[in-house]
């Protein structure tokens, strides 16, 4: 039976033989590597990925696409929202210290599941997602440009990035209205470890008036938690560099340090 693309789900299934191949060797798959596929949907890349791998891990939210994964006998179903799955667990299911994940992610909710992935980049060794271009754009993206943002600087802290492989609307059934594009994100290993909810509130805040000078949202934050250190608040969000909000993101944790520190200290007199 033909399976209905669902919209609620965002499907948009890879048809295209050469792109698929071409994803295929991107990705490079080797015999025993443990990998996990996110959004398999109709098995198009999936197919050729277990025959090199020989087992591969999927996560599907359809629960019928779910059912027809489960008869493939060297796949692994996770049938579950990516959102709510522990990667973590999933290394240790598959007994391996690094995890390989891929996938065509939903368009609709490609941004949280790259925020989801975040916390569990240690046990990650690559990642290679088809997203939308534009997406993928911000990601990659440099300061001083119009396509840097707050994904730009929360994925660029924890990844070095690079855009692979541009796909037209065209290799899909049924077709989206924007052009796609592959990405390969590499977990940093010289990266400076930080509260992953902190570092993500002090970006957000950043760029929440984008076109403002920074002391108008980033700087009246400061000033409520004591900051005085030395930030200039006279530029513009995108005109930061990430290495930058990292050092802010570690004296603000110093602060909170020491505050903690002096708070235990008058309560135990």
């Amino acid at each position: 039976m033909k399976h209905i693309p669902r919209k609620r789900f965002g499907q948009h299934f890879l048809a295209d033989p050469a792109i698929i191949d071409a994803i295929v060797r991107a990705i490079d798959p080797r015999p025993g590597q443990a990998m996990l596929e996110i959004g398999p949907g109709l098995a198009a890349l999936t197919q050729p990925m277990v025959e090199r791998l020989g087992r591969l891990t999927v996560i599907e939210l359809d629960r019928d696409l779910a059912a027809r994964l489960r008869a493939h006998p060297q796949l692994d179903v996770i049938e579950s929202d990516v959102l709510k799955v522990d990667f973590s667990q999933v290394a240790q299911a598959r007994a391996a210290t690094k995890i390989r994940v891929c996938g065509n992610l939903p368009y609709n909710i490609s941004s949280p599941i790259l925020f989801h992935l975040l916390p569990f980049a240690g046990v990650v060794e690559d990642q290679h997602f088809m997203l939308q271009k534009e997406v993928i754009d911000r990601m990659v993206a440099p300061p001083a440009t119009a396509d840097y943002g707050r994904l730009s600087v929360m994925l660029q802290w924890r990844y070095a990035m690079e855009d692979v492989l541009f796909v037209p609307p065209s290799a899909f059934d049924p077709p989206p209205r924007v052009d796609s594009a592959v990405v390969r994100m590499l977990p940093r290993g010289d990266f400076a470890p930080l509260d992953v909810d902190a570092f993500s509130e002090l970006v957000r805040v950043a760029f929440s008036q984008r076109r403002k000078l920074l002391r108008h949202s980033l700087g009246k934050w400061l000033d409520a938690r004591g900051f005085a250190g030395d930030f200039d608040v006279q530029r513009r969000a995108e005109e930061v560099p990430v290495a930058e909000y990292i050092a802010l993101a570690h004296d603000l944790a110093a602060l909170d340090d020491f505050a903690a520190a002096a708070a235990s200290m008058t309560n135990d007199k």
